[in-house]
């Protein structure tokens, strides 16, 4: 641990510190981001479910929220209208007062909601109007002289159901009489609707209504009509006559007319309602019609009820909003309503006299309305009042508005209104962020302002109306000459605006005195965060709610806002800190301790604030897919680029410095049990890794500079793969040499072995780290940017610098390996030496010296890598096969006897099979090229020769046609019995000069000192042709020992007779080996022909004739030279 740390402090952690510390902390900040997120997600969802789910009446019944209240700002320009404007010319507030009291004493209607006194009445409005006791009286008293007003009560006949079926077809013909019982001969009758049950009527009706009728009461009859029929007539309907009821009412109803010729309608049911239970404000009610003498209903009739007046409509508007105003001022005075809270509901004397003023004025819903919605919009100016008021009565002015069911004086007082509410509606989305956005009213403020919107916008104003002033509107960015009613393009300013104001307030409430690139650094990335932020909030809360009401993208907006102002902010300052960053200047092998701790100034924010940026341009990619090519902070990498290239270059020498560090402090002992490498690998791979992890943080989207950064990547970690094996190699020079009074040697040790498995361990991880840069990945997008053919170009020029660096550190690997096997070397030469020398003998210092080689093998067996021991062995096996060739030869020059080479052999095998430390094992060609040549100096001259004779049999196993023709023999065994049959030639190679020849075969047994009591049997001459037929068979008797002798020959020597008999001349050979013989009884006329080519030696440079040729002093290795030099003359012409 402590050699780690001491790694570390060379460069500071620079690589923990961009490597896997930098991901950490990205990570971190990722997970947080996500945390976030999901928290903001889960908040967002239950408040939003919450305003969904909430009902009106829940609404009315919550408690008074704590939320952060703020007036809004209007322009002071706003305030051209006054109260004064609310109030009608030639009415003062006397007159209002007067009216309202004698509304009061006039009370029409009940309201079940409220049960109230005029005392109550009296008192509150004087407490609104402020008037002293002795005005109010004075008042009082005028209101009490004037006549009770004229009253109407307004009926609307609906519908009916289930009514009783009077006629026998099952059905009935009904209609309503309604009457007052206080004058029922004044009665008002509906239209008729044939053949129903569920008739439809809708109708309307006025009846007049005293002062006094209070305790009157409402009829309400459902006749059947019966028409004036024939009895005639009536027969015709007969079949549609329905069940046994309508066949007794069919009847009773012909019998009627017969008899008395009379029609009368028939009552169906009747309801009764007293006038007292009417409210002021009128009510739609189901009534049931009930019958004498019937226990069960005969149907319901649904009505609506409501008293009305006959006054000036104008004049009762003026009225009705100035009443409002004095009433709400009051209200919100006294029970000091929270700004935004107030949303519609008056307390019950309010609510009393409001609707007792609506009803004596006869003002309809959309009188009252318009009231309302002109009288809150100005008075909302002052105290902010709920939005939802204000969306629900526009909800019911659109209609009006759009129908032009107004008057022109109503749809300027709306759009004044609208104008003026308006400039509240785009602060509350300005300034949105001032308020709590996981808080219910909140979110509900802001749903509300956009339906308001989202209404508006199906209403078009009049015409030259100027909605968005620009002296109210100072941010807007309509540059137009005419009036400016765009609703959805102010939206859009007033969301930017506020983002615009938001970044401004973030960037003047962090301002940090740290002016160093650090400090600066972190101060733009907190920024990011913070604008990050409010961007998921703006996702999560307000997004989907803009996108659903007004088919607005609002999180979208704000980033395209952001990624400007985040542009414009971050990419001069990083420009310049990348530009200011000092170039290292090193020589890779040497290096100036002034720059050895040379830091990087900017520390790790830099590269944060990169990662910072990276995912905020991917949340822009998911919030703009359309919009993000076109945003300028898409190539923030570029901002980055000097900083990325001055890193690198760091990066290198960095690594080099430690890597010097790391093979310095490493002890060269194995990591642990499972692994034979040691700690300086380790470190080293572990600089390469770190690289590869700020190379995947940086994610670099430009392909080319991808490239450009990954080639620059290669090359270095290329270069320190090189650099470490240098050092690991001078890190081992002279361990192992020792020294004593008796000799100098050297020992394998561990060490050695570690620091071999050390390169080979980093050479091996060099490929699958360039692989893992995602080179090809980089290298098919250059090939669609560019062409393929650059593309390939590329990867040639990689995999070109890769596979040099490979090669470069395996020589190195080998070189460490030849090292080892040369300082071995001495001991494996004087060994073979001593073994060859001494070898039947017993010798201490053979032994010492096995020894040596078992112990220093064991070593190199149980501490290098299995593929690094095997490439030792090779090299072993190599420089093992050298030292023989030299032993050979000079022992050979010095005509040492075969015993020698056969000793120096059984040494070789001695060693040989201590070095095997598995069957797998093998010894190098070379190896067993010496060991052959050993093999053949150590056999006798005899075996020699016989050897000579084997190989020249194996020869003619490749001859396909023989150069000096063909002889076919058959031979057998017949128990120790050789029986041969030389049975003819062709195409023998003429002799004489006349073409042809003389010629005879000669048998001979090899080796021949084994059949030296054997005779040499030769057939007749043939002469003069080159097709001789022989056919003589030979029975040569053997010893059972002659017979199973290993590789015994069969010799063919044939040969030419002179003219005279008295020399020969030799044609050629063939041979036949024992093992060609079949064991057999049979006749050997039963057995196959042999065809044997006839050839010559031709090659005298073998390895067994130079062994022959060596001993110059043996007579008879001698004699088969000359012979067989003889034998190889060419043929003359």
């Amino acid at each position: 641990m402590r050699a780690k740390d001491g790694i570390q402090q060379v460069d500071g952690g620079f690589f923990e510190r961009f490597g896997s510390l930098l991901r950490e902390s990205a990570e971190i900040a990722k997970e947080q981001e996500q945390k976030e997120q999901i928290e903001c997600a889960e908040q967002a969802a239950k408040v939003i479910t919450k305003i969904e789910e909430e009902t009106e009446e829940d609404e009315e019944k919550k408690v008074k929220s704590d939320e952060e209240n703020e007036e809004e700002e209007i322009a002071p320009s706003d305030t051209e209208d006054n109260k004064a404007d609310y109030i009608a010319v030639g009415w003062n507030i006397d007159d209002l007062y007067l009216e309202i009291l004698y509304e009061i004493l006039h009370n029409v209607g009940c309201d079940v909601s409220y049960d109230i006194g005029q005392t109550a009445l009296f008192s509150y409005i004087q407490d609104a109007f402020k008037m002293s006791n002795e005005k109010h009286e004075e008042l009082l008293a005028k209101a009490e002289q004037k006549e009770a007003p004229d009253i109407l009560l307004n009926v609307e006949i609906i519908e009916a159901k289930d009514i009783a079926p009077k006629d026998s077809s099952g059905f009935t013909d009904p209609f309503v009489t309604l009457y007052l019982t206080s004058n029922s001969s004044h009665r008002y009758n509906t239209s008729v609707k044939t053949e129903t049950l569920n008739p439809v009527w809708e109708e309307h009706f006025a009846l007049p209504v005293t002062d006094k009728s209070i305790e009157d009461t409402l009829c309400l009859e459902v006749w059947d009509f019966d028409p004036a029929e024939s009895v005639r007539e009536k027969l015709g309907k007969m079949f549609q006559v329905k069940g046994i009821k309508g066949v007794r009412k069919f009847v009773k109803e012909v019998a009627v007319t017969a008899t008395t010729g009379q029609h009368t309608n028939e009552l169906v049911g009747m309801a009764r309602i007293p006038l007292k239970t009417i409210p002021a404000s009128g009510m739609t009610m189901w009534y049931s019609l009930d019958k004498k003498n019937k226990l069960t209903r005969q149907g319901v009739v649904k009505v609506h009820l409501a008293f009305g007046s006959e006054k000036n409509q104008q004049v009762a508007a003026q009225e009705h909003r100035h009443l409002l105003r004095i009433l709400l001022l009051h209200e919100l005075e006294s029970s000091q309503v929270s700004p935004y809270w107030w949303c519609g509901n008056f307390s019950g004397q309010a609510e009393a006299i409001i609707t007792q003023h609506s009803v004596q004025s006869g003002l309809t819903v959309t009188d009252v309305a318009l009231s309302q919605f002109a009288v809150y919009s100005s008075i909302h100016r002052d105290h902010p009042l709920n939005f939802a008021l204000f969306s629900n009565l526009i909800d019911k002015l659109i209609k009006p508005i759009q129908t032009m069911t107004v008057s022109e004086e109503e749809a300027k007082l709306f759009w004044d209104s609208v104008k003026r509410l308006l400039p509240s509606c785009f602060a509350t989305i300005r300034k949105i962020r001032k308020k709590c956005p996981n808080e219910k009213a909140t979110l509900k403020m802001i749903k509300e302002v956009l339906k308001i919107l989202s209404q508006l916008i199906t209403i078009d104003p009049p015409e030259n109306f100027n909605l968005f002033p620009a002296n109210l509107y100072g941010w807007l960015s309509y540059a137009g000459e005419g009036p400016n009613c765009d609703i959805n393009a102010t939206l859009r300013d007033a969301i930017s605006q506020g983002a615009s104001d938001w970044f401004n307030y973030i960037l003047e409430n962090n301002q940090t005195s740290d002016n160093s690139e650090e400090g600066k650094l972190q101060n733009m990335l907190k920024i990011i965060q913070l604008v990050r932020v409010d961007l998921q909030r703006a996702i999560e809360y307000y997004d989907r709610m803009f996108q659903e009401i007004m088919n607005f993208q609002y999180a979208k907006c704000l980033y395209i806002l952001y990624q400007v102002r985040i542009a414009t902010m971050v990419e001069p300052e990083v420009v310049t800190m990348c530009k200011s960053l000092k170039t290292i200047n090193y020589d890779w092998n040497c290096f100036s301790d002034s720059e050895a701790n040379e830091p990087l100034a900017l520390g790790t924010k830099l590269f944060e604030l990169y990662l910072a940026l990276q995912r905020f341009v991917v949340l822009g990619q998911g919030l703009c897919p359309a919009d993000y090519e076109s945003f300028h902070i898409r190539n923030f990498y570029d901002w980055f680029h000097g900083g990325v290239t001055q890193w690198l270059d760091i990066a290198v020498f960095k690594a080099l410095k430690r890597i010097e560090k790391a093979v310095e402090l490493d002890n060269l002992k194995p990591v642990d049990n499972t692994v034979k490498f040691s700690s300086s690998a380790l470190d080293t791979l572990t600089i390469f890794h770190q690289i590869k992890i700020f190379w995947d943080q940086l994610n670099w989207p430009d392909v080319e500079g991808s490239y450009t950064f990954i080639a620059k990547i290669i090359d270095d970690i290329c270069r320190c793969c090189v650099f470490y094996a240098d050092r690991t190699s001078q890190r081992v020079e002279g361990l192992g040499d020792r020294v004593d009074v008796y000799e100098k040697r050297f020992e394998v040790t561990s060490e050695w072995c570690l620091a071999i498995n050390n390169i080979d361990y980093v050479r091996q991880s060099l490929k699958p780290f360039t692989d893992k840069l995602g080179m090809e990945d980089v290298i098919q997008q250059l090939s669609e940017l560019k062409s393929p053919l650059d593309a390939q170009r590329c990867q040639h020029t990689l995999n070109n610098v890769i596979e040099n660096s490979i090669d470069t550190v395996r020589n190195k690997i080998i070189e460490l390996l030849e090292t080892v096997t040369n300082k071995m070397s001495p001991a494996m030469k004087r060994l073979l030496v001593e073994g060859a020398e001494l070898f039947s003998q017993d010798s201490n210092s053979i032994d010492k010296v096995m020894r040596y080689l078992d112990n220093n093998l064991a070593t190199l067996h149980e501490h290098l890598s299995e593929d690094n021991f095997n490439r030792i062995l090779e090299i072993i096996w190599e420089n093992l096969a050298e030292i023989l060739s030299d032993l050979i030869q000079s022992n050979i020059d010095k005509r040492r006897p075969p015993s020698f080479f056969a000793n120096l052999r059984n040494t070789l095998q001695l060693m040989v099979k201590c070095f095997k430390q598995s069957e797998g094992d093998s010894e190098c060609d070379q190896l067993k090229k010496v060991e052959y040549l050993l093999f053949i100096n150590g056999l006798e001259t005899s075996e020699l020769i016989h050897q000579v004779h084997l190989d020249r049999w194996r020869e003619q196993q490749n001859i396909k046609q023989g150069p000096f023709g063909e002889l076919t023999v058959r031979a057998k065994f017949e128990g120790n019995v050789l029986f041969v049959e030389v049975m003819n030639a062709r195409n023998l190679h003429p002799m004489d000069s006349n073409g042809l020849c003389d010629s005879f075969v000669k048998v001979c047994l090899l080796p021949e000192e084994k059949f030296t009591n054997i005779q040499k049997p030769k057939t007749q001459t043939q002469n003069k042709t080159q097709f001789p037929l022989y056919d003589e068979t030979f029975k040569i008797n053997l010893t059972s020992e002659q017979k199973n002798i290993k590789d015994g020959l069969l010799l063919f020597s044939i040969r030419d007779k002179d003219l005279f008999g008295m020399n020969t001349q030799f044609i050629g050979e063939a041979f036949l080996h024992f093992n060609e013989i079949a064991q057999s009884t049979e006749s050997i006329e039963s057995h196959p022909q042999l065809q044997l080519p006839i050839h010559r030696p031709t090659n005298l440079n073998t390895d067994l004739m130079k062994a022959l040729e060596s001993r110059q002093g043996d007579k008879l290795a001698k004699e088969f030279v000359k012979k067989f030099k003889q034998k190889m003359v060419k043929e003359t012409n």
